[in-house]
């Protein structure tokens, strides 16, 4: 039930995307940047020093520039330590207890941590819309487009992607700015992304849209 252990993987390149069934663009003035549970907790389970995680950090910081430049408000979704049996309901039965009440499990690195004034989600289930105030901050701002870096991609990234689309958000999941337990994993995140609910793109693409 534990997480795995993560082997290094390269992440993919422009040529290597699913093709998206949209042409959607993205639009500053619409968009809301969601980093998804850039924890120590998670990020542990991959190989320091290495692909995917050297990227998924370092492209999330190029887009979190990018969005902060230009005033796309930034959403980070963490998990709470010590979770209670109520509260992790059946995320018990298929991952364990999840994050420890430990400072060092729960802290997210510098180069991709909030900054301040930014909206700090607490999460509770696979979306980031459930049981949590994403879906309000939306509409309330009158935005309707959702960007989705961080992990896992076949998890919660997809996931939170299709509970978007289920609401008529757009959403857009960068491909080299999620990652997974393994490339295999990654690729068939975004082979369904591209397929049914939002549009694959790149970090170096998303930042030369909103510039």
């Amino acid at each position: 039930m534990a997480l795995p252990a993560i082997a290094p993987y390269p992440l993919p390149r422009p040529e290597e995307l699913p093709e998206n069934r949209v042409a959607w663009r993205v639009d500053p003035s619409r968009a809301v940047l969601l980093v998804h549970d850039l924890q120590q907790h998670f990020l542990g389970a991959f190989p320091g020093g290495a692909e995917p995680l050297t990227g998924l950090l370092g492209n999330t910081a190029r887009l979190l520039a990018a969005c902060r430049g230009r005033g796309v408000p930034v959403v980070h979704s963490t998990q709470r330590g010590g979770q209670t049996r109520e509260e992790r309901g059946l995320q018990l039965d298929f991952w364990g207890p999840g994050v420890a009440d430990d400072p060092a499990a729960l802290a997210i690195p510098e180069a991709v941590a909030p900054a301040a004034g930014e909206t700090v989600l607490t999460k509770w289930k696979y979306s980031a819309f459930a049981r949590t105030e994403l879906g309000a901050l939306l509409r309330e701002s009158g935005r309707d487009q959702l960007l989705v870096a961080g992990v896992y991609a076949h998890i919660g990234v997809l996931v939170s992607a299709c509970d978007a689309w289920m609401r008529d958000i757009r959403a857009w999941v960068v491909a080299d700015a999620v990652a997974d337990f393994t490339r295999d994993d990654h690729d068939a995140a975004l082979r369904w992304a591209a397929g049914r609910c939002a549009a694959v793109t790149t970090t170096d693409a998303l930042v030369e849209e909103l510039a």
